[in-house]
């Protein structure tokens, strides 16, 4: 329900009542992941989906159910080919989902915190006895938490201590552990959801191509910086949509700035005096992705000058060069377009290969990158 946290904080601070449909579990080709959520308020407005249209006319019902009798309850749906007009997911899939109304407790301070952007972690009971099902703790960076899960005091400790490990790794997912948080008896299943700042897309090389990727990172959720160290070029008027424009020499600035392992790096400087010591910086941080942009020729020149100035083999090999995927680009927009599809089948673990006539999965469930390379974090 974090995904949509924002329209909810509104419906919060406006007093609105309303159910939230959250999936929980998915298996074989589901359309959204655990997190994803529909949420309907007691005047029928709906926002979010769950399934991307295949269940949606029935999950609203059982929202509405929720609002009604103040049950908390979890629906499966699956695939039926037997009857057109059947609810089932079209994909072949299966969805598991929690359908809970929203009335107190800590649901309005994790909505605030993550609709200001803050880092926390929404952990929900989804399996276990019926009475715990639903129930939900806060969880901190520092660790610290809201809300008691009930049945023993050593079940919130333990699952505030599992919320913040996919907290620390950004992740949401579901963990296991014993109903009285020793990890045996009676197990219970969390949904631990994680809202954490947006990661870091770097775009060094205030150029035209620049300037269509910074929209194209914006689109796919990034805080994107343009760094250049000329700045008549790197400038407001020519990135508005930037988040940060920095005028410093690349490889400086990389230095003195915070990186971490969802954050993506693209060289668009195209000259060596730029590229040379900011891959040589950049190859050796713990980032998701390095992408740089030249020719082929270009590409030789650069790996042969990364050598010469100590940069290894396996270091070498993390580079995305020349920088996207084939896909016949010309234009900044068509080129911008073909980096963040590299981008994003490097996160999620697609092959990058045309999907009519494959036999790959269509959703991945992690990264898998190429053999050679340092793939991302998820």
């Amino acid at each position: 329900m974090l995904d949509i946290a924002e329209e909810l904080h509104r419906w919060v601070e406006q007093g609105r009542d309303f159910a939230v449909a959250t999936v929980v579990a998915v298996g074989g080709s589901a359309p959204r992941q655990p997190g994803a959520a529909l949420a309907v308020d007691s005047d029928g407005t709906a926002i979010g989906s769950v399934s991307g249209g295949c269940v949606e006319g029935a999950v609203y019902e059982l929202c509405q159910q929720a609002l009604e009798d103040g049950e908390t309850v979890v629906e499966q749906f699956g695939y039926s080919d037997e009857d057109a007009f059947a609810v089932g997911l079209t994909c072949g899939g299966i969805i598991d989902i929690l359908v809970t109304p929203v009335r107190g407790g800590v649901f309005p301070a994790a909505l605030a915190a993550a609709a200001s952007g803050e880092e926390a972690a929404l952990a929900r009971v989804v399996d276990g006895p019926a009475e715990l099902r639903g129930t939900a703790l806060l969880v901190r960076p520092d660790g610290s938490y809201e809300g008691v899960l009930g049945g023993h005091p050593e079940l919130d400790r333990t699952a505030a201590a599992e919320a913040r490990a996919l907290l620390d790794a950004g992740r949401t997912g579901t963990v296991t552990i014993g109903e009285d948080g020793s990890r045996c008896g009676q197990p219970l299943t969390l949904l631990v959801e994680s809202s954490v700042p947006a990661p870091r897309m770097i775009v060094f090389g205030a150029i035209d191509f620049a300037s269509a990727l910074v929209r194209v990172g914006k689109f796919l959720g990034y805080r994107v910086t343009v760094c250049d160290a000329r700045p008549v070029f790197a400038t407001p008027a020519r990135f508005p949509d930037a988040d940060e424009i920095v005028v410093e020499w690349p490889h400086r600035y990389l230095e003195s700035t915070e990186v971490d392992g969802r954050t993506v790096l693209c060289v668009l400087t195209h000259d060596a005096k730029f590229d040379i010591p900011l891959l040589e910086v950049a190859l050796r941080l713990p980032v998701a992705y390095v992408g740089a942009m030249g020719s082929r020729r270009t590409h030789e020149d650069r790996n042969r000058r990364l050598r010469e100035v100590g940069v290894g083999e396996l270091e070498i090999a993390r580079l995305r060069s020349p920088i996207g995927l084939d896909l016949g680009a010309r234009t900044p927009e068509e080129t911008a377009l073909s980096i963040g599809a590299e981008i994003v089948a490097n996160r999620r673990g697609g092959s990058g290969v045309s999907l009519t006539g494959a036999h790959t999965p269509i959703h991945h469930d992690g990264p898998r990158p190429p053999a050679g390379r340092i793939g991302s974090v998820a």
